[in-house]
């Protein structure tokens, strides 16, 4: 299979076939492959004087290089994102928990069920009127909330922004024709 040097392609076997290597972030010395190192350069690390690196892509995503219309930039070898976010009140949308709540005074009837006021006529001791009682409470302004009604809540704990993924290997040609510019 005649491939440029440098290419990167997923395999569905978990080894690099001979002439290539995994894109595991491996370090190599430019002396065994500077006609690679011409192409790769620093982007994925290493020194640059002895060492360079070969991209990294386990449990990572790759990405076209550039800006596309809408989109952040990313230049060629920058590593971004994460598994896990921890959403704090700046990640929030802007909301209130307000509550109206009416002060004017109000009457309760409670019926007292099983008795009665009047003396019982026959075997009924519930044949007579039932009692009912009106319960005031003064009217409170700035009365405190029970905190679990209006303070903090949730547990701290990140959330998972992983998309669905599935594991293949990603490998490098470390051989193969050497690509032109022009």
């Amino acid at each position: 299979m005649d491939v440029f040097m440098g290419t990167i392609l997923a395999f569905g076997f978990n080894f690099a076939p001979r002439g290539w290597a995994l894109c595991n972030g491996q370090t190599i010395a430019i002396s065994q492959n500077s006609a690679l190192f011409s192409l790769l350069g620093t982007y994925y690390g290493g020194n640059g004087s002895t060492t360079f690196m070969l991209p990294n892509l386990q449990s990572r995503l790759p990405v076209g290089m550039g800006q596309g219309q809408g989109l952040s930039p990313y230049s060629i070898g920058q590593v971004s994102g994460t598994e896990q976010v921890s959403i704090g009140i700046n990640n929030m949308p802007s909301h209130n928990h307000s509550v109206s709540v009416n002060n004017t005074a109000a009457t309760v009837n409670v019926p007292t069920v099983g008795l009665s006021v009047a003396d019982a006529n026959g075997s009924d001791p519930t044949n007579g009127d039932a009692v009912t009682v009106n319960i005031y409470a003064p009217a409170a302004p700035n009365v405190a909330l029970h905190p679990q009604t209006c303070g903090l809540a949730g547990g701290n704990q990140p959330v998972s922004v992983l998309q669905p993924t599935l594991a293949i290997n990603y490998s490098i040609a470390l051989e193969g024709i050497f690509p032109s510019r022009n």
